[in-house]
């Protein structure tokens, strides 16, 4: 599993049932034309902007009960339909993509979490609604699964965002930990640097084991795809602690001998 924005969609997972694998596909291609178009080519912040305003237009057409525009979305208005699935989930993903493009900084951990409610939590939140699983409990556990998902991708990113302009890490723990800007876009890793990423890392770890629940809710192959992409999170978090922090150079990844103690680690708790 790798640990990147959008792509913990279980899309050709054999895991999934077969039954969901067209809707979620529908959800995937949708969220990841959305990112592409916040994040890809050489758009000015106008036209992105621009773009996602008409993708709004596309799930208001859908919700109005009319034939969207762009086949991606025709698509898409039929698994929602199909499944009933919500809209707002999408919405704030929108909002999320938008974000992206104009803010690039984050005071505060609580910020950073408001930007994990509408950039990571709407995916489970949709497929906790394919399941027929999304009771409030679920959706809880869920959130949190899917907030510590965001944060893992982003400390095992920080490298890569910053060459895009942005810094995930909130503006007061950098300060707390004397850690500057200067510092991320040399790559330096001192004893700074490090503290800050353990505790950064410890919260991730602790956000995810509280939804980790989730996964013995979740009853045959969605609760053991469920145990996986929890376990495979964890993983990463075990790497950027065996790297001494250091994603800068020693980036963490996933790779086959992984998959064997992730597999081992989902047995149902």
């Amino acid at each position: 599993m790798s640990v990147d924005h959008y792509e913990n969609f279980p899309v050709a997972s054999i895991l999934m049932p077969r039954r969901l694998r067209k809707p979620v596909a529908a959800i995937y291609h949708f969220a990841r034309a959305a990112d592409d178009i916040a994040d890809e080519g050489e758009l000015r912040d106008e036209e992105r902007l621009q773009q996602l305003d008409e993708f709004r237009d596309e799930l208001n057409h859908i919700a109005n009960g009319e034939t969207p525009l762009l086949p991606l979305f025709r698509h898409l208005a039929e698994e929602i339909q199909a499944h009933a699935l919500p809209l707002q989930p999408m919405h704030d993903l929108l909002d999320a993509f938008s974000q992206d493009v104009v803010k690039k900084r984050y005071r505060d951990y609580e910020e950073l979490l408001d930007y994990c409610r509408r950039s990571a939590n709407p995916v489970g939140n949709l497929l906790l609604h394919l399941y027929e699983e999304a009771t409030p409990v679920n959706i809880a556990y869920s959130d949190a699964i899917c907030s510590a998902l965001q944060m893992i991708n982003f400390w095992q990113d920080v490298a890569k965002d910053w060459a895009i302009g942005r810094v995930y890490l909130p503006q007061d723990d950098l300060a707390r930990f004397f850690v500057t800007e200067a510092q991320i876009a040399e790559g330096r890793c001192d004893d700074n640097w490090r503290a800050l990423m353990k505790f950064e890392v410890d919260r991730a770890r602790a956000l995810m084991l509280s939804g980790k629940p989730l996964g013995s809710i979740l009853t045959g192959r969605i609760g053991l795809e469920m145990r996986m992409i929890i376990q495979g999170g964890l993983r990463i978090l075990d790497k950027l602690e065996s790297a001494d922090y250091d994603m800068f150079n020693k980036r963490p990844v996933l790779k086959p001998y992984d998959w064997v103690i992730i597999l081992a680690k989902s047995a149902p708790f």
